[in-house]
């Protein structure tokens, strides 16, 4: 057996380094950068990334990926923002957002999987079609906003009794535990690694590759779906566009964090520094004075950089 020295524990380190050198890269080169106003922000803003990078996590160590986050994140803002104005109470709202997202999610993963079609393809037509029906619905003007408590939850000024920081933070923290846990101590993980370091021998393991790749697609939007609602109270109004910042950066703080773009390996905890490291990135860019246009292409570059220093290797089963 040859070793693999990019393990993904290094690659994790990594990330966390990196994401330590532009904090201090920051703190040197912009006043206010190391503020508790400006942490709080980033934290935020890596926050929301990071919800909407749980299902990328997951389909791309199944051996997959998922184009369609960005758009369910537009649908689930719309929906939600429209239902709400309309009169509905807001929990019914997210648990109609909820199952549609899930419907959405488990559409991608059965015909990936069940015509053995490439995710690809697959969730990049689904989302577009999601896009289009709810222009269609709100006929391209959607309306609505969130109740007072989900935007006190993601608010940068919130606080937590005398802890200064919004709620939204310590429940993901909560969540990035049980989503760590589920990976690494339950059945789930385990088949979910197998199926994407080797189908075959996961098929001979008896795991049910059209099973796996319908629940992990569906977990894949239900997040992306949280994180258009969560946008929803931090903007403050519904835009179906809202998710189109996260199509490339979920995958790049993916891969940033250690997870293998060819599948069976991976890290939510790396995806955390990943998002961590991309919002770094953003604000350090905007700190520095670069006008928007010039922000996306410098964050375009250095993704493309990232991506091609972290995402070339070979398929697990090549290291054995």
């Amino acid at each position: 057996m040859r070793v693999h020295l990019n393990s993904t524990g290094a690659r994790v380190a990594g990330a966390i380094l990196i994401a330590v050198l532009l904090f201090l890269a920051g703190s040197a080169l912009i006043e206010g950068y190391s503020s508790a106003f400006s942490i709080r922000a980033m934290l935020v803003l890596a926050c929301l990334l990071a919800v909407a990078c749980v299902g990328q996590t997951l389909t791309i160590i199944i051996g997959g990926i998922d184009l369609s986050i960005p758009f369910v994140i537009g649908f689930a803002n719309v929906v939600a923002a429209q239902l709400y104005g309309d009169g509905m109470n807001f929990v019914l709202v997210c648990a109609i957002v909820g199952v549609l997202a899930l419907g959405i999610g488990a559409l991608n993963g059965a015909i990936s999987a069940g015509l053995n079609l490439h995710p690809l393809i697959v969730t990049l037509g689904i989302g577009t079609i999601v896009q289009g029906a709810v222009l269609v619905w709100t006929r391209g003007f959607p309306s609505g906003s969130a109740p007072e408590a989900v935007t006190k939850f993601v608010s940068i000024g919130g606080s937590v009794g005398p802890i200064p920081v919004p709620w939204l933070i310590p429940a993901f923290i909560a969540l990035s535990v049980v989503i760590i846990v589920v990976l690494n101590r339950t059945p789930y993980g385990r088949r979910l690694f197998a199926l994407g370091s080797n189908p075959r021998a996961a098929a001979l393991a008896l795991i049910n590759p059209l099973r796996m790749w319908i629940v992990t697609f569906a977990l894949s939007a239900f997040f992306a779906a949280v994180a258009g609602v969560l946008l929803l109270g931090f903007t403050g109004s519904a835009y179906g566009d809202v998710g189109q910042p996260y199509l490339f950066q979920t995958i790049a703080a993916v891969v940033i964090g250690g997870t293998a773009l060819v599948g069976g390996r991976g890290s939510f905890l790396g995806t955390v520094a990943g998002a961590v490291v991309l919002t770094q990135i953003n604000t350090l860019l905007i700190g520095l004075g670069l006008q928007p246009s010039l922000v996306q292409a410098a964050l375009g570059l250095v993704i493309i950089v990232l991506v091609s220093l972290y995402g070339r290797e070979a398929h697990v089963r090549a290291t054995i």
